[in-house]
């Protein structure tokens, strides 16, 4: 075993420890109006398992930093939508 010769002191801020933490994982928020989102949410199943590669599935927007859509948005369900991206905390990317 090396000797350290120096001690070694790392000094940060907790807002910049989180998000050094979430810089290499996806937290994403699925969302899904019609059935194909079924297929899609068999993502976080056992059988394609994206746990492994960092996608970690959030339930609240406010815990997301991804919104994945399946299906298609009408404009009946727009205003939930903007509602849950609203909701979510800075930075914001939305996929479709």
């Amino acid at each position: 075993m090396e000797k350290w010769k120096e001690k070694t002191v790392i000094s940060t801020t907790s807002n910049d420890l989180s998000n050094w933490s979430r810089l290499s994982s996806l937290w994403p928020l699925l969302y899904g109006t019609s059935c194909c989102f079924i297929e899609f949410a068999s993502l976080i199943g056992s059988r394609f398992d994206f746990d492994r590669y960092g996608l970690v599935p959030r339930s609240s927007p406010r815990q997301a930093d991804l919104i994945l859509t399946a299906g298609t948005v009408t404009m009946k369900m727009a205003p939930s939508l903007v509602r849950l991206y609203e909701q979510m905390p800075e930075p914001k990317n939305v996929k479709k």
